[in-house]
């Protein structure tokens, strides 16, 4: 059996790191996996990311598939992704996510979204891939929408569609450094403000604070995030724990946006929001 599963990124408004509360919402950049069994045993990975964890998507397949099941398929997993890697855009829950329901549909067409979520999510946390699992990024990678979420219980509080007219602009920048994530508990009180608008539908207010506190923690300037919300963005903030800075927009600012990007050295993409849950089909 070949099973497709089409999974799309997303973009941070709060941080879950500091208080392991986070919220985030869908893009529509996507990772399609597809998964083909054959008769014999083990796990083949394709794909054109040489930097891919290969451990992360081992783990989710053993998330799904039963050891019986393991021990007489050959499971092949061929992956392409639209989402540049490390950059905070949450390209690996979006893989572990599709890798998760393609296999469920072929072995355990029963489990539910919250199990699909889980075997994403623990098989993150297991190969350190992410602190906190990313309950958050795998929310609105898997449903698309606005989505506010308790990384620790693995709850999702709140969630709405975005209004479909709106962008994101995202800046890739040249030097890929990360600050030190444990600073983020510094301002945790601040991250909690924020976490607190987003469950109360203030997103671009949460998502402005949640750029300010991560860009003067992880080695951005701040002053981007001010100077993108003068140019017309709605909302702008580091995206996860960066380097891209993400900013929402309405389509007549993109070339507004872009100018404020234009004195860094870097990459831009754009790409429209999403609202659209996460399908898989047989190919």
């Amino acid at each position: 059996m070949k099973v497709k599963a089409t999974v799309h990124g997303a973009i941070s408004l709060v941080n879950a790191i500091a208080n392991k509360k986070g919220a985030t919402l869908g893009i529509e950049l996507k990772v399609e996996a597809t998964i083909d069994t054959s008769t014999g045993k083990g796990i083949t990975i394709q794909s054109e990311n040489k930097s891919l964890s290969s451990r992360l998507i081992n783990k989710t397949v053993e998330k799904i598939v039963s050891k019986k099941d393991l021990e007489k398929n050959k499971i092949a997993v061929a992956l392409n992704s639209e989402i540049p890697l490390g950059y905070g855009l949450k390209s690996s829950s979006a893989i572990s996510t599709a890798v998760a329901l393609a296999c469920a549909k072929i072995f355990k067409p029963k489990l539910t979204d919250q199990q699909i979520l889980l075997a994403g999510v623990e098989a993150s946390i297991e190969s350190n891939v992410s602190i906190t699992g990313a309950y958050d990024d795998a929310c609105s990678c898997y449903f698309g929408g606005f989505n506010v979420t308790d990384n620790e219980e693995n709850k999702r509080l709140h969630y709405e569609k975005i209004p479909s007219e709106l962008i994101a602009v995202i800046f890739l920048p040249k030097n890929r450094n990360r600050g030190n994530l444990k600073n983020l508990k510094t301002l945790s009180a601040i991250f909690e403000s924020a976490w607190k608008l987003a469950r109360g539908s203030n997103y671009w207010n949460a998502m402005i604070i949640n750029g300010l506190a991560t860009a003067t923690l992880l080695n951005s300037d701040p002053k981007i995030i001010t100077s993108l919300i003068e140019k017309g963005a709605i909302g702008a903030s580091v995206s996860g724990n960066g380097p891209s800075i993400a900013a929402i927009t309405r389509k007549e600012n993109e070339a507004n946006i872009k100018k404020v990007f234009s004195t860094l050295e870097g990459d831009v993409i754009v790409s429209k929001v999403n609202n659209q849950k996460a399908e898989a089909h047989e190919v």
